[in-house]
């Protein structure tokens, strides 16, 4: 990890997730996309007394303008600056590149995922492996995708194929990659459902946990119905322990201002007063709304000794 000094709430992927599935609910991992909007995700938690990731993924550095110092010097600023003291994960979203996952850790985050997902079996297990083991040495947390996650908007990953997780790859990839945490395919897709609808393959899920003692992440979580979701979190055995909730949180911040293309980052952080305060109390709220009805997490910050 980096020689940030690290505030005591502030833990690694796996620290988080082993006391959410022992305790049958799950964290959000919230990307905020744009520096300014990491205050409000931080606030929510703290109000509800929730456990939470911030998040940011490759793909939305570079499309918001923003490096990884940029994002985790407004994190730990924040952190300090509202008094958070609930449990926070800083986490780099889908990842292909070991150079981008090494910047991150040295810029303080505590958790990263690899996402090698478009290559054969093998070479994702050998590419994983690699990243695992680096951030490893480094006292960081890995996730990694097997499967394929689908998408409507391109933010986050690059195709709209997709390709479910099969339970026996899904053992002898965690086997022999030694991941903290595993992203599956089963139904879900990043960005706004617009033609199909969302749907979780429960029999899929359950039958991946029989095989693998690493925590389950599911992408695409944005617009997936509460009561689905809640079920794929409370599945006998245990089930998925990390949601990633992106686009409702920027469709939350580009409705309050009534926009509808996309901003930069360096566009957010010079908004009007006022307008930027709008944004922050609409994306508050959404986070609030997610602990509340989705997750399972309000209350939760107390299951955890630090």
């Amino acid at each position: 990890m980096s020689n940030r000094e690290q505030p005591r709430n502030v833990i690694t992927l796996k620290q988080a997730l082993e006391v959410a599935e022992k305790h049958g609910f799950a964290l959000g991992s919230f990307s905020p996309r744009y520096t300014p909007m990491i205050a409000p995700v931080l606030r929510a938690a703290q109000e509800a007394n929730s456990p939470l990731i911030v998040q940011i993924s490759h793909k939305e550095l570079v499309r918001y303008g923003i490096t990884p110092g940029e994002f985790a010097d407004e994190f730990y600023g924040r952190i300090r600056s509202e008094g958070i003291t609930v449990p926070a994960v800083l986490h780099l979203d889908h990842t292909k590149e070991l150079g981008t996952i090494a910047e991150a850790i040295d810029a303080g985050f505590t958790s990263v995922m690899i996402d090698a997902s478009e290559h054969t079996l093998e070479n994702n297990i050998r590419i994983s492996k690699e990243a695992a083991d680096y951030a490893r040495a480094k006292g960081v947390s890995v996730e990694a995708e097997l499967g394929m996650i689908g998408t409507t908007d391109f933010v986050e990953t690059d195709k709209d194929e997709e390709l479910y997780t099969d339970p026996l790859e899904a053992e002898r990839f965690v086997r022999e990659t030694g991941v903290d945490a595993l992203a599956v395919s089963c139904g879900t897709a990043h960005g706004v459902y617009m033609v199909r609808q969302p749907k979780i393959d429960f029999a899929r899920l359950t039958a991946i946990r029989k095989l693998t003692p690493v925590h389950l992440v599911l992408h695409g979580g944005s617009g997936v119905p509460a009561e689905m979701m809640l079920q794929a979190i409370r599945l006998p055995g245990g089930g998925v322990s990390k949601v990633n909730i992106a686009t409702d949180l920027e469709l939350s911040l580009l409705q309050a201002l009534r926009r509808e293309e996309r901003l930069t980052d360096a566009e957010c952080r010079s908004l009007p007063a006022e307008h930027l305060e709008k944004g922050r109390s609409a994306v508050q709220a959404t986070v609030n709304e997610k602990i509340s009805n989705f997750l399972g997490s309000r209350g939760r910050a107390a299951d955890y000794r630090l």
